[in-house]
């Protein structure tokens, strides 16, 4: 242990550092790995700080695989999920715009903070996604402050509480349907038509989907259900449409040369308030307790996954058959105890760690 901290402190040191003008962010962040793998492999080094060291080279190598910046849009980037990719493509490097309808500022800062000095921007807009104006103003700001977009991931989203159906106010079951569908439709929209300008770039657009999007009731959460099961007929119209073209229309020929993909994402259950707000300890010890997961481990799962996605009409997810058989498995064979949710469940907190009342890790 005595060899380990100041090696790290060195290679810290050294990777907090501005570069040298002569040297790029990737040429640095190769210097830094034979150091920090050095530390990594001394005699002594308990596990956990061999496991905080293996993700910090993991973090130098993503920025070292970078070929060149990627433009990202992500709505409802501010908290949640949302938050966390913005913070994974960062870490890669990447040049990211996050909008949210309240004031984004203290995500961007805290992001700019937690990556100053890296490869990755970071910007931020207010933005309504259900107001065709607000998504228009928020396509020219990606425009201005990224140049290229790349990625464009419809993340935005509300469930109106957890209740009875009849219980809702006609109030909330307009805001669902107008953030959670026309949201995605306006985003969508203007999206393709910033993407399509693009010459010679191959993009992507990446709707969110989540419970009620197979089919099958949502008992609690019917006007969210709804508006996600109608998100894989619009991604495939969508690539029937760009891929075949509309029947009695001509090609668009300011859009030749541009190929703009359309896809659907699934973070699966993720502690955010859309889960836990409502939620019961039943529901929380299963499938929440089983299942879930927080923000930044479905982020580094999705992230590396949106950023390797080919071809058009793909389906992008965190919990895939083969990760919720294992997490069965782990759970009712095995018996392994969740990290996240105790026995009774309670929101199991990390010493160190800040909560909200209703359970949800606070990021920054």
């Amino acid at each position: 242990q005595t060899s380990f901290f100041p090696i790290m402190r060195a290679a810290l040191s050294r990777l907090l550092a501005p570069p040298p003008p002569p040297l790029t962010g990737r040429r640095t962040s190769m210097l830094l790995l034979p150091t920090i793998v050095a530390a990594a492999l001394s005699p002594g080094v308990p596990g956990a700080r061999r496991g905080a060291v293996h993700s910090a080279v993991s973090r130098l190598a993503m920025q070292q695989q970078t070929s060149s910046p990627k433009g990202v849009v992500i709505t409802g980037g501010a908290g949640g999920v949302g938050y966390a990719y913005a913070d994974e493509f960062l870490a890669r490097g990447h040049w990211v715009v996050i909008c949210d309808v309240k004031d984004p500022e203290p995500a961007v800062m805290a992001l700019r903070q937690k990556h100053g000095g890296g490869l990755g921007r970071i910007y931020g807009c207010t933005t309504d996604v259900s107001s065709a104006e607000s998504v228009g103003a928020l396509a020219q700001f990606a425009k201005e402050q990224i140049g290229t977009v790349h990625y464009w991931i419809n993340n935005a989203g509300i469930n109106g509480g957890r209740r009875p159906f009849t219980s809702l106010s006609t109030q909330t079951v307009e805001a669902v349907v107008k953030v959670n569908l026309i949201g995605v439709l306006l985003c969508t929209l203007e999206a393709i038509k910033l993407m399509r300008t693009q010459r010679g770039v191959e993009s992507h657009v990446f709707n969110t989907v989540g419970s009620g999007v197979k089919g099958g009731g949502t008992p609690g959460y019917a006007c969210y259900g709804a508006t996600k099961r109608g998100l894989p007929q619009l991604t495939d119209s969508l690539v029937k449409e760009l891929d075949d073209g509309v029947e009695g229309y001509e090609p668009d020929e300011a859009a030749r040369g541009a190929k703009v993909n359309v896809h659907t994402l699934s973070p699966g259950m993720v502690f955010t308030d859309l889960l836990l707000n409502d939620s019961t300890p039943k529901l929380r010890k299963f499938p929440f307790g089983v299942l879930a997961a927080q923000p930044p481990e479905v982020a580094q799962d999705l992230v590396p996954k949106i950023l390797a996605t080919s071809g058009n009409g793909q389906k992008v997810e965190f919990l895939t058959t083969d990760r919720i058989l294992t997490k069965f498995f782990e759970r009712f064979v095995q018996g392994k105890k969740s990290e996240y949710i105790d026995d009774n469940g309670n929101v199991i907190k990390v010493p160190g760690a800040q909560y909200l009342d209703n359970g949800v890790r606070v990021q920054y």
